[in-house]
């Protein structure tokens, strides 16, 4: 069998992998899958980490901007949280959780134990560990894609991902390269912008993944029913959306062809161009696509995305159409975090650090909408999942572990109700940990450095 076959069977196992196309299985002669009802279990677990906190409670003592809270029978979101507003019934808003005192008022200690919860991130994190049980069986057992996560040499406790004690995994930060890796046969990015013939070549040869499938494909459409037809469609389209967005972003033209002549011109312009600050938005929404993407094609159970990391240069000022955009200012993250000891709505610097937040949370939002839309059995994607939304601070000025800002969103498969505040008290962070373990099939007695249970009033 030639690579190409086996690129293209791979694919056609991957997709057809996805509960959604559970039906499609005894077409292709292999023992139908079950549908996805409601289970009592999570079938996955996204993470998406933000960097340098929220305004939570000040320098000074004012109390925490962030706090969702439940009123009359409803939740009352903060102004931070309003992105979330109409979707509130798909999230729990976990407050009071602390992540301990070891390395606190660092950011590089709460990155440490945002996903351990083991001082000095001395242990694995429990994205790795689910990885390793729940995604054992499958193609990527653990998916880890970032937006501009590796800037300027970013290692080590820039990241989150933990596979074992002390050491972490680093993101993939270029959509067209992760999907190629996912997808086989997908294009690869190459430095320069010169039309290198063999570079030429491999991309007409593989301009589209689901082109070089397409005989087979068709082949199977004969063979379904109205309704599997129409489903398969849905993948199809979803496929090329995320091929056509990763197409956009992956290197803008530059104003004037430069001289293929000169490598240094040939390498450089197309990386800058990478990680130019206003390119940002555009690279994150298609690492979120593809990480849908991945997901409904059942490549991967267990992901992680990453926007950035701690202690952020990104110039968020930049981002053309957000409320914060300003091209005569340049306005970074962790600069903005530093706001000072009040939350003073005179101060550019707090004003522009909740128009940050806010825009953080418009793209968690995006996710969730992304898993909602996705049809998976009796429900949706969303229905079946698990999606933890994370920073490695509280308040972004004093660098607190304490009164972590957490948001649990999904059905987790029927063992998680949405449309709630839960308020924990202080306790440690690894019992939210070990209640997403337990909610994904995995049940453990805490995780971590003082946990030691799954946290009450989580699970269904």
């Amino acid at each position: 069998m030639s690579q190409r076959d086996r690129g293209r069977r791979t694919f056609l196992r991957a997709l057809l992998g996805g509960a959604a196309a559970a039906p499609f299985a005894g077409a292709l002669g292999h023992r139908p899958a079950l549908a996805a009802g409601p289970s009592g279990r999570a079938k996955r677990l996204i993470v998406f980490y933000f960097p340098d906190g929220v305004a939570g409670r000040s320098q000074d003592g004012e109390g925490s901007l962030w706090e969702a809270r439940s009123e009359g029978g409803g939740i009352r979101l903060s102004e931070q949280l309003q992105p979330l507003a109409g979707i509130e019934d798909r999230c729990v808003f976990v407050n009071g959780m602390s992540m301990g005192r070891a390395d606190e008022g660092s950011h590089p200690g709460g990155a440490k134990k945002l996903l351990t919860n083991k001082d000095g991130g001395f242990g694995m994190s429990v994205d790795q560990f689910l990885a390793s049980t729940v995604g054992g069986g499958s193609p990527f057992r653990h998916l880890y894609l970032g937006a501009m996560a590796t800037l300027n040499g970013a290692s080590g406790d820039k990241f989150v991902s933990y596979p074992s004690a002390g050491v972490t995994a680093a993101p993939e930060d270029d959509p067209r390269r992760a999907f190629g890796r996912l997808f086989e046969g997908g294009v690869t990015v190459r430095p320069g912008d010169g039309p290198d013939p063999e570079a030429e070549a491999a991309r007409r040869r593989t301009r589209s993944v689901l082109d070089a499938s397409l005989a087979d494909l068709n082949a199977l459409r004969a063979r379904l029913g109205t309704l599997e037809k129409s489903k398969l469609d849905l993948h199809l389209e979803s496929l090329r959306e995320v091929e056509r967005r990763i197409a956009g972003v992956e290197m803008p033209p530059p104003a004037e062809a430069p001289s293929c002549d000169d490598p240094t011109l040939a390498y450089d312009v197309p990386e800058e161009q990478r990680f130019e600050p206003g390119m940002f938005p555009a690279i994150l929404r298609a690492q979120t696509d593809l990480m849908v993407t991945a997901m409904a094609c059942g490549l991967t159970q267990v992901g992680v995305l990453q926007g950035s990391h701690h202690t952020s240069e990104l110039i968020m000022s930049r981002f053309m159409g957000a409320e914060m955009y300003d091209p005569g200012f340049d306005m970074r993250s962790h600069q903005a975090s530093h706001y000072g000891a009040r939350h003073d709505r005179s101060n550019r610097l707090f004003v522009d650090f909740l128009a940050q937040r806010r825009w953080w949370v418009s793209q968690f939002r995006y996710l969730l909408e992304e898993l909602e839309a996705r049809p998976e059995g009796d429900g949706t994607m969303l229905d079946h999942s698990l999606v933890l939304f994370c920073t490695e601070v509280s308040d972004g000025n004093t660098h607190s572990h304490q009164d972590m800002p957490f948001i649990l969103a999904g059905g987790g498969g029927g063992c998680v109700s949405g449309g709630r505040v839960l308020e924990t008290g202080g306790r440690r962070h690894g019992d939210l940990l070990a209640a997403i373990c337990t909610a994904m099939g995995e049940p453990v007695g805490g995780w971590g450095d003082g946990s030691g249970e799954v946290l009450p009033g989580l699970l269904s």
